[in-house]
């Protein structure tokens, strides 16, 4: 069919710009000087510096602002646990002439930086008013400069500092670490809040907190009662004040509606063994956590017959200090709809049995600890058939001496994938966290928890308990449909590990008294790391009715996941002959504006036959004239 010339223009001029567009780079979730930053936190107890930053996972870049009350330079990087040295830190700041400079740098003691030999930190803007410095830069997850501390799903300890000048000098007031999850992959304020929104909390009320190193002090609670199927999407802490340093972590559970429960408020490990019942958690706080809101499909659901009607809620005190006369009321709040969900959502706890066959050795620099489930047994004891569970969260849980953990998925004998994991835990930072894509978990799948622990300012063996100097081991499972398994968890054959450590014991109890026998060299402890994850495991399961079955199992070896490429950086080195202090070149006055775009380069070919395109459409437009 024949087109008229007007509309086989106009056609040809859509194609056309259809054209450009497909040419032009994806943008994504393009970082860049004007982009906004989703995250954001004070960095010092003051708050004096405070970040933004944002990330593409893609790319594997990260985009961070930082703005500080002070005319003088400012910096931000990454450190260790232990010690600053070492750490990075990108330094910028605004000459009096107006000209900024901006620098990648390292720590080599406490009190001097020095440039890297590779500037892998690219400026995005620098600006100064009569309040504040702020600094924009991106910079790769990885790059391949060994100065340079790699930003991955882990806690990171980021490092903050500034000067009242423009003389780059270190003073340890003006220096901050702060222990951040930077690689959120939701922002709240990326999901649904429904205008029909209730609030309901569920607290305990000025109770006097015991003159005791650690309390969990439990009651049980109804949950509101309505008359059809809500959805309780979100919940936070309730914290009176002053009090947050005591409260350790807020544990909801849901109860079976057969449960026959007490009244009042209890030690959970008191007198009373009924304040204990209840073993499915259903909402979660620890130290250092904020609130949650569960992805836009998942929910706890209430209101159903096959819905808890009461919890139980315990929250863990430490009164380190034994302060007398204490009172608190602190809770959890939970936001819930009758706007329903596409799935109903449910938590399984993996780890370690937490009593004290669990036990981590004094004076030792790493030592390693197992916790297996076999989900072998699930469909038998959840009494109905059981789908595939698809996990979306997590949340990891030690006490002090915990340094790292990470969940195994293995099927049919192979190591399957990492679920979840941190290298580089913080006892004060425990958070719900969500995974960046959601874990398939099949009935007959084992799972494996594997905590570190680091005990080198301990003289005397620690052992799992309730207490913070105790230890635990676990991970906090959120995952869909539910289900009616509450906990997975595994120890080792105590006995055995006994007998390989040269003790004669005849059972647990023998054993776990013989372990203070030991002389706990780097030897001994590195036999009985070993001996504890080749010991047979017994795995316990429960269910939400408090039915609880076992099987046993080994450990299997877990195979290191190799990193990805780190990023060359493109701005080269430092060659020895430039005398130029490296990253301290002046910048022009132009880029302190902060408002550099870069330009947008498209194919030599696509650009010549746009522009012998639009040169036809031209002539063809002036021979109709």
């Amino acid at each position: 069919m024949l087109q008229a010339p007007g509309a086989m223009t106009c056609a040809l001029l859509s194609w056309l710009l259809l054209l450009l567009a497909l040419a032009a780079p994806s943008q994504g979730h393009h970082l860049g000087p004007k982009s906004h930053l989703h995250y954001s936190r004070f960095l010092d107890p003051s708050n004096v510096m405070f970040l933004r930053w944002d990330f593409d996972l893609e790319a594997e870049v990260i985009m961070f602002e930082l703005q500080v009350q002070t005319a003088g330079w400012v910096g931000l990087g990454v450190t260790n646990r232990y010690t600053n040295v070492g750490g990075d830190l990108v330094v910028g700041g605004v000459l009096p002439d107006g000209n900024v400079y901006f620098s990648d740098q390292h720590l080599v003691d406490e009190d001097t930086l020095t440039a890297d030999g590779s500037q892998d930190a690219e400026l995005q803007g620098l600006t100064e008013d009569a309040v504040y410095t702020t600094m924009r830069f991106s910079q790769p997850f990885r790059s391949c400069d060994r100065h340079d501390q790699d930003i991955m799903s882990d806690t990171v300890r980021v490092l903050a500092a500034y000067g009242q000048d423009d003389t780059l000098k270190l003073d340890r007031e003006h220096i901050f670490v702060k222990s951040i999850f930077l690689l959120q992959i939701i922002h709240p304020d990326d999901l649904d809040v429904p205008e029909d929104t209730i609030i309901h909390d569920l607290e305990i009320t000025d109770f006097l907190i015991p003159e005791d190193d650690t309390t969990y002090a439990c009651t049980f609670l109804p949950l509101p009662i309505v008359s059809e199927k809500h959805h309780i999407y979100k919940f936070e802490p309730k914290l009176a004040h002053h009090n947050e340093t005591m409260v350790h972590h807020i544990l909801v559970y849901a109860c079976g509606n057969a449960s026959a429960l007490p009244t009042g408020i209890s030690d959970r490990y008191g007198a009373d063994p009924a304040f204990s019942l209840c073993s499915q958690v259903v909402l979660g706080w620890a130290l250092g956590g904020t609130s949650y809101q569960f992805p836009d499909d998942v929910g706890v659901s209430i209101g159903t017959s096959m819905d808890p009607q009461w919890i139980r809620l315990e929250i863990h005190y430490s009164n380190f200090y034994n302060l007398p006369g204490i009172y608190d009321s602190s809770g959890i709040r939970m936001y819930y709809t009758p706007r329903l969900r596409r799935h109903d959502m449910g938590v399984l706890q993996l780890g370690i049995f937490t009593f004290p066959i669990h036990f981590i050795p004094p004076g030792a620099q790493s030592f390693i600890s197992y916790g297996l489930c076999k989900t072998e047994k699930f469909e038998e004891m959840n009494a109905a058939p059981l789908p595939d569970i698809q996990v979306y969260g997590y949340l990891l849980h030690t006490h002090l001496t915990g340094r790292a953990l990470q969940a195994m998925q293995y099927r049919n004998g192979s190591q399957l994938r990492t679920i979840c994991k941190d290298d580089s835990y913080d006892f004060n930072l425990q958070e719900t966290r969500d995974l960046p894509a959601r874990v398939e978990i099949k009935p007959g799948d084992e799972l494996l928890v594997e905590c570190h622990y680091q005990t080198l300012e301990r003289d005397f063996l620690t052992f799992a308990g309730p207490s913070t100097v105790n230890e635990m081991c676990l991970i906090f499972l959120f995952y869909y449909p539910r289900n009616n398994i509450s906990s997975c968890m595994g120890y080792p054959d105590i006995v055995s590990v006994a007998h390989e450590l040269g003790e004669e014991v005849s059972d647990s109890m023998d054993a776990m008294m013989a372990m203070n026998n030991v002389e706990w060299t780097p030897e001994n402890i590195k036999k009985a790391e070993k001996a504890c994850k080749e010991a047979e495991q017994t795995v316990i399961i429960k269910t939400t009715d408090e039915v609880v079955g076992n099987t046993t199992g080994w450990i299997p070896d877990i195979v290191p996941i190799p990193q990805g490429p780190c990023l060359e950086s493109t701005r080269g080195k430092v060659e020895r002959h430039d005398k130029t202090p490296v990253g301290f070149r002046a910048i022009p006055l132009a880029l302190s504006g902060a408002s550099m775009a870069a330009p947008r380069i498209l194919p030599l070919v696509t650009l010549l036959f746009a522009r012998g395109t639009l040169l036809w459409l031209l002539a063809s437009l002036q021979g109709r004239d």
